[in-house]
């Protein structure tokens, strides 16, 4: 059985770094579309980067094929090419310093290493026109106001 292929776009927006902040995904599949959006009073723009790719593979119900479109290369890096040094450190960087957002790392490295998902990670310039990017953004923009508005 070949696993369902999803395209996720996601992204995270801060107004002040820190401040409130937004978080936005876009899922889809060739059967169905959705769209999802949340955010937090304080918290960084990283962290809403961390956030939305975790929030979008958590909403997948069963292992996929992903390619997942992001603007946030440290989101990317740190996934594909920090976090095995991270771990090999006890969550340490390089320079011995504790790694910044150690508990959303630690969620999604979980979430890459044992869903079973396949995923196939792409950065994309923000804010340049790509169709999925600029919606991820307003989705996040959308999670800022909603926490503005509580």
């Amino acid at each position: 059985m070949s696993k369902t292929h999803v395209e996720i776009h996601t992204d995270g927006a801060c107004k002040g770094n820190p401040g409130p902040g937004g978080w936005g995904v876009i899922l889809q599949s060739s059967a169905s579309r959705k769209e999802l959006f949340g955010g937090e009073l304080e918290t960084t723009n990283n962290r809403m980067e961390l956030t939305a790719v975790i929030q979008a593979l958590e909403a997948l119900k069963r292992p996929c094929q992903v390619d997942l479109y992001l603007d946030s290369e440290y989101v990317r890096k740190g996934i594909t090419e920090w976090i095995a040094g991270w771990k090999a450190r006890g969550w340490k960087t390089a320079s011995k310093q504790p790694v910044k957002n150690v508990d959303l790392w630690q969620r999604l490295d979980a979430l890459v290493h044992e869903a079973g998902h396949q995923i196939r990670w792409h950065w994309v310039r923000g804010h340049n026109g790509h169709a999925g990017n600029e919606r991820a953004d307003a989705l996040a923009n959308m999670g800022v106001d909603q926490v503005l508005r509580r």
